[in-house]
């Protein structure tokens, strides 16, 4: 599953580096989730990060984009090989 952020986010700035995908992002009104980045922390940490930091509470499961975990694993591995290989060729990941 992808999460997302509602328009109650406030812009505190919290979410954004504390997501090991750099899936968070400022978007025209408040951060946005990129939800092809969004592994829900799988793969680093055991519950999402921006959920536990976030003041507001407004970061949910994104209903477009229900995923489980096998998933989202697929996902991670997908992430760190692209990273790797950016890494490899020396381009940004």
């Amino acid at each position: 599953m992808a999460l997302t952020i509602t328009d109650e986010c406030i812009n505190c700035d919290v979410c954004e580096p504390e997501c090991p995908n750099q899936a968070i992002s400022m978007g025209e009104e408040h951060y946005v989730i990129d939800p092809g980045r969004c592994t829900e922390c799988v793969g680093h940490f055991d519950e999402p990060q921006c959920v536990q930091v976030c003041p507001v509470s407004c970061i949910p499961i994104h209903p477009d984009f229900v995923e489980d975990r096998e998933t989202l694993w697929q996902k991670y591995r997908r992430l760190q090989a692209a990273k790797e290989a950016a890494k490899a060729t020396g381009v940004a990941g």
